[in-house]
């Protein structure tokens, strides 16, 4: 797990100088590769590539990026894993092909030499990013993993392509012009994320999810800009083409049949992910996903697994007393962090730096905080992130599955439903409702917003409205700009695949990897995610949609195999999330913080955000309906404006050691 950069540069212009922004580009990325940096730069080919290195596996200079193929016609600087790659090394062995470490890197070259690269992509099994240069066709090769995991940022500059890890490094590059995307911001505003497909910046793109690009330099100036280069992108792994052939070959088999199958897939995905020389954990939230995940991780280990979560007790946000429940009848090595509001709190200031695009789910603070934790005992920690996207997890699926039997009813009816739901929202007021003696989880479902949300879905008048209405945001527009279009979506049968399938291709990658990437890699940690292997996403597609919500509930077959681990007392709980309290904060302790951030939207924030919009919600907050979303999204929008106008963009330094690998 690393951080990676480089710089292409167009014979239109070969001004060796600019390869030189190659080291503070590199620097930038310093909190992804706590461990070192590497830098190789072929000055006639007008390329550099950077690499900054977390070791991982193969902790010896062996390991050490960027790294030359055997035979020298490869240059590669690599960020992620491999997982099945001693499966591979063994294939290749048996081939008469020889190793001088024990890394995945060098694998992943021999592979690419052997087999080709698409052909070797579509054998690995794992989470990456990587840049390759081929020495023979000067050809420039930059790929993603099949859903995302990993970033890659592609942008023109000058007659230049230049690519990282995150846009901080990019930003480093002389002649990058960072220019506002209004569609992706008024994305960001709406979802509270950038979509994966989008980027703040005008002039740069995501390289796609499963996709390869390749350029020589001379197709740079043919492109002209980012946006004409992005159209050369090819996938190597398609997930519409998955979902579609899924839900057209589903599996037949009884339910202890798909369940068996998948407790294999899983234990696999599980044991391949605890592969590590260095100390390896997880994070455990006591839900079904991460305590699928632990159970599987301890079945297959000798000694306690190293477990780790965050006692956020207030307002009733706090699940660590699952968690400790999971950690004890499992037997893990449990570590439990009380923190207090004030300390959550505190961590606010570095959420535009750590996240280097405006990006506002406010489970951020939590995961920001446990992966902190986590890095003090181990270097790698697996999550169940992917369990909801994969399964049905989300509130919204089983929605899917009971509102579509609810367009029975005439609409007169429903839309009679949907005014009184209306009528309870405006009189659940969070104020009120927190004086109320009632559970954590029923507070939740009586959020006004969360009725608003359902009084809407009834209201539909058929299903394709219905869709429309499950997979776009329920919060009110603060921007004055339209937003970025919508992924493109297969033809599915059933309301609850296509909501799985938007899920899956925007959320996802847009908000759920975002998150875990950024939160985990600010503090030098690999984060691993058993549930988002390629076999289980195909696996799950197959699936027919009752193993997945049945009688009312989601992920009914991750619970089915959980079962076999844990007792049902632990398992059949609400499903809480990971939350942090914002809307009461807004009010009380970040009251001074917010105020500040809302006079400079007034100020110089209407480009983007109606101010007077803005005003109107922060009103209706204070008077106690809750707008947080609406308003947390706005207030990180501007928080993230202020730290890229004081981050400072460096130039290129001289004094670089350019010598090649």
């Amino acid at each position: 797990m690393c951080g990676i950069a480089g710089i292409l540069i167009s014979p239109a212009q070969m001004d060796p100088k600019l390869l030189e922004a190659i080291g503070p580009m590199t620097s930038s990325l310093r909190l992804r590769g706590p461990d070192g940096q590497g830098l190789w730069v072929d000055r006639d080919a007008g390329i550099a590539f950077g690499h900054r290195r977390l070791a991982i596996v193969d902790l010896s200079s062996t390991g050490r990026q960027p790294m030359r193929s055997a035979s020298g016609r490869y240059v590669i600087t690599f960020n992620g894993e491999i997982y099945n790659f001693r499966d591979l090394r063994r294939e290749l062995e048996s081939a008469g092909r020889q190793f001088r470490g024990t890394g995945d890197t060098e694998v992943l070259l021999c592979a690419i030499e052997t087999w080709g690269l698409e052909s070797s992509l579509r054998r690995c099994a794992g989470m990456f990013a990587f840049a390759l240069w081929d020495l023979e066709t000067k050809t420039l090769h930059l790929a993603r993993d099949r859903i995302g995991k990993k970033p890659l940022y592609v942008a023109l500059a000058g007659h230049a392509l230049v690519f990282a890890s995150e846009l901080k490094a990019i930003r480093c590059f002389p002649s990058f012009s960072p220019e506002l995307d209004f569609g992706a911001a008024g994305a960001m505003l709406s979802k509270g994320w950038v979509p994966d497909h989008a980027c703040i910046w005008r002039n740069a793109f995501k390289l796609p999810p499963g996709s390869v690009l390749s350029v020589r330099s001379t197709d740079i100036a043919q492109a002209g800009s980012a946006a004409s280069l992005s159209q050369r992108v090819k996938h190597w792994w398609s997930l519409a083409e998955i979902a579609t052939k899924g839900r057209e070959d589903p599996i037949a088999g009884s339910d202890d049949d798909l369940t068996n199958e998948l407790d294999d897939l899983l234990r696999l995905a599980v044991r391949e992910r605890m592969i590590a020389d260095v100390p390896l954990g997880s994070f455990l939230s006591g839900g079904i996903d991460s305590s699928t995940v632990v159970a599987l991780m301890q079945a297959q280990s000798r000694s306690p697994v190293r477990t780790f979560t965050i006692a956020f007790s207030e307002g009733g946000f706090d699940e660590s007393g699952y968690a400790a429940d999971v950690a004890k009848h499992l037997g893990t090595d449990h570590t439990e962090l009380h923190l207090s509001p004030e300390a959550a709190r505190q961590v606010i200031p570095e959420l535009p730096r750590i996240w280097d695009e405006p990006f506002a789910d406010e489970s951020q603070i939590p995961t920001l905080l446990v992966a902190r934790l986590a890095r003090q005992h181990v270097t790698v920690a697996l999550s169940g992130d992917g369990g909801d996207e994969c399964f049905a997890g989300y509130g919204r699926h089983f929605m899917a599955d009971r509102l579509k039997r609810q367009q029975r009813l005439p609409l007169a009816v429903r839309r009679t439903l949907a005014t009184g739901l209306d009528l309870l929202a405006r009189a659940a007021r969070e104020d009120i409702l927190d004086r109320l003696p009632l559970a954590a989880n029923m507070r939740h479902m009586l959020r006004s917003d969360r009725l608003n949300r359902f009084a809407g879905l009834l209201s539909a008048r058929h299903e394709d409205d219905l869709y429309q209405r499950l997979v776009t945001s329920p919060t009110a527009s603060l921007t004055r700009h339209d937003q970025s279009s919508s992924i493109a979506a297969p033809k599915l049968d059933g309301l609850l695949s296509r909501v799985l399938y938007d899920d899956m291709a925007g959320y996802l990658p847009g908000d759920i990897l975002v998150k875990l990437d950024r939160a985990t890699m600010a503090n030098g940690l690999e984060g691993r995610c058993p549930l988002l292997d390629h076999r289980v996403i195909e696996f799950a597609w197959r699936l027919p949609s009752d193993a997945k919500v049945r009688d009312g509930r989601g992920k009914w077959i991750l619970r089915n195999l959980l079962r076999r681990y844990l007792p049902d007392r632990l398992i059949d709980r609400p499903k809480q999330g990971f939350d942090v309290p914002v809307a009461a904060w807004l009010r009380g302790p970040l009251r001074s913080w917010a105020t500040d951030l809302l006079a400079d939207i007034r100020h110089d924030g209407e480009d983007v955000l109606d101010s007077a919009k803005v005003d109107g919600c922060w009103r209706d907050h204070m008077r106690g309906q809750d707008r947080s979303r609406e308003l947390w999204s706005a207030l990180m929008f501007q928080a993230w404006r202020y730290e890229t106008r004081q981050a400072p963009i460096a130039t290129g330094s001289r004094e670089l050691d350019m010598a090649g690998v």
